[in-house]
């Protein structure tokens, strides 16, 4: 009989992250999530930060899409270049986790959901020389441009509901496909923030972004019952919000910097002399996976991994 240690050896890696917009610590620990507590009773729930080093060279504005690009670089603004959400010129030189991922192996399958496509077309560069290429098997995005199908409104509903279409694909594509390395983002609990601030409103939209993660959830779950495969999941977001309305966010109070990390893996290092970052999600992805960057590139990461010790 095989022992445990050679299942685990056995098994096949798999990693997914899945940010939501704009959801402060404070919120996420007081709403009902149950999916978001079914990941987290596994390995296990924990604060970070985003917007690197106040007064510092990397001070991040705490906007999401540098928080994003510090989350598919492992590195902050000074480094990625991406100051705003209008994403002027990203510096490709620092490279987005499915680039290392395919330059190390280009037989892995990447897939991005998104209810934003400049997540594709701007910050991961998909089809750019400067930005690698092409690195993505599959992507779902874009239906933000579809008006008619997604009429726009003014209380996001369209996002909302583009939100759910995005999830829907994730689970059937996860399900059926199980690709190396996913990324989905949703993006209406920060439509509900800037517009309500913190309310009963964004608890709500919060409680009903955990519910469509629920049908992910149970996919991952049966695949890695079944399949035989080490599934990483982290469940995160880019930014919190100011603290006297909820509405806003781009500075560095305590509240805005403060993100959250859950995750279905145990060996996770929960210690509280560890902080976690969100440049951190990018050396972890690539741990569990077996995944060497180019030395080039590793050197100019500004996180570790969370599975070291501090």
């Amino acid at each position: 009989m095989d022992s445990p240690a050679q299942d685990a050896v056995l098994s096949q890696p798999k990693a997914i992250v899945i940010l939501l917009d704009g959801i402060p610590a404070d919120v996420i620990e007081t709403v009902d999530t149950p999916t978001i507590d079914a990941i987290s009773a596994l390995g296990g729930y924990r604060r970070g930060y985003v917007g690197g080093t106040i007064g510092g060279l990397s001070e991040s504005p705490t906007i999401s899409a540098v928080g994003y690009q510090t989350m598919l670089t492992g590195t902050w603004a000074n480094k990625h270049n991406v100051y705003s959400n209008e994403i002027k010129a990203p510096n490709y030189a620092y490279w987005d986790f499915f680039r290392i991922a395919k330059t190390a192996n280009p037989r892995l399958k990447t897939a991005l959901f998104s209810t934003w496509e400049d997540n594709r077309t701007k910050l991961l560069g998909e089809g750019l020389a400067d930005a690698g290429g092409y690195k993505l098997d599959y992507f779902y995005d874009g239906l933000e441009h579809q008006t008619e199908a997604y009429p726009h409104d003014a209380d996001a509903n369209y996002i909302k509901a583009i939100d759910q279409a995005v999830a829907e694909d994730a689970i059937r594509y996860i399900k059926n496909e199980a690709p190396d390395l996913s990324w989905l983002y949703l993006q209406y609990t920060d439509d509900v923030g800037h517009a309500m601030g913190d309310s009963d409103q964004l608890r709500g939209a919060v409680s009903g972004m955990d519910h469509l993660l629920g049908g992910l959830w149970q996919a991952i779950e049966q695949r890695r019952k079944t399949e035989n495969e080490d599934w990483l999941v982290l469940v995160t977001t880019d930014h919190g919000r100011d603290a006297k309305t909820g509405k806003h966010h781009g500075g560095q109070s305590d509240r805005e910097r403060t993100i959250w990390i859950a995750t279905n893996q145990p060996s996770i290092n929960r210690s509280i002399d560890r902080e976690a970052k969100m440049v951190d999600i990018l050396p972890t992805l690539l741990e569990h996976l077996h995944i060497r960057a180019p030395a080039e590139i590793a050197q100019q990461l500004d996180g570790t991994s969370l599975f070291t010790a501090p």
